[in-house]
């Protein structure tokens, strides 16, 4: 696993965060050594840290502001604590839970497979098989609470965002975009090519934990009949 070194950026994130930031553009491999890092800052438990969040290229410490313990420099302290934490994150192995994922790719739910399909060359048939086929894993969650970032995807099937976002992509929907697929939660706006739909909840407030996906997981997309989608709707 790569060892991450001194972070190109390091501040504030508003007022009760701290960002450092190892890498300009995507890099799988900073982004695995993230995911160790963020599971050695948790396993510190230190009382005033309320979160430690991972994202693509970065990863954030959130301050409990009225904690006791919070240091009068929580920005040096934070700082210590995460290069403490790529110290020892050196020696562990990030977690890799594997979430399985059934997909329906019927043209119903796929609401861009043909636009995709005149995009990449490849028939519409062919890119569910395609998607499930390859690898993927979360980068980072975001954007809307419980949306997953995936890596993975068949650079075959690599399209670019689309020209005009939809206001309302309805829940479950898996979409992607350059090199990367992601589910939406819930119906929200979006501009990803729709390409299948998973029956499964990925966002409930109620439910431990909320988020079907957490970062550093596997996904397996796992294409399936709109039989079986139904029976596990």
């Amino acid at each position: 696993m790569k060892k991450l070194r001194k972070p190109l950026l390091y501040g504030p994130l508003g007022d009760a965060a701290a960002y450092a930031e190892f890498s300009e553009a995507l890099d799988l491999e900073v982004n695995t050594a993230l995911h160790a890092v963020a599971a050695a800052l948790r396993a510190r438990s230190v009382p005033w840290i309320r979160d430690v969040v991972p994202s693509l290229a970065g990863i954030a410490l959130h301050f409990e502001p009225d904690h006791p313990e919070l240091p009068a420099d929580a920005l040096g302290a934070a700082a210590t604590l995460l290069q403490e934490a790529i110290q020892s994150a050196a020696q562990l192995e990030p977690a890799a839970r594997l979430v399985e994922v059934p997909v329906c790719y019927d043209p119903e739910f796929a609401l861009d497979i043909v636009e995709v399909a005149e995009r990449t060359g490849i028939a519409p048939e062919e890119i569910g098989a395609r998607h499930a086929a390859t690898e993927h894993h979360v980068l980072m969650v975001g954007f809307a609470p419980g949306q997953p970032y995936i890596g993975g995807l068949d650079p075959r099937l690599a399209v670019p965002r689309r020209a005009t976002p939809r206001t309302r992509v309805p829940a479950g929907s898996i979409a992607i975009a350059n090199d990367q697929s992601c589910v939406y939660p819930y119906e929200i706006a979006g501009g990803w090519s729709v390409i299948g739909r998973t029956p499964l909840t990925v966002f409930d407030p109620a439910r431990e934990p909320p988020s079907l996906f957490a970062p550093g997981d596997r996904v397996r997309f796992v294409q399936v009949p709109r039989a079986e989608y139904d029976r596990r709707k």
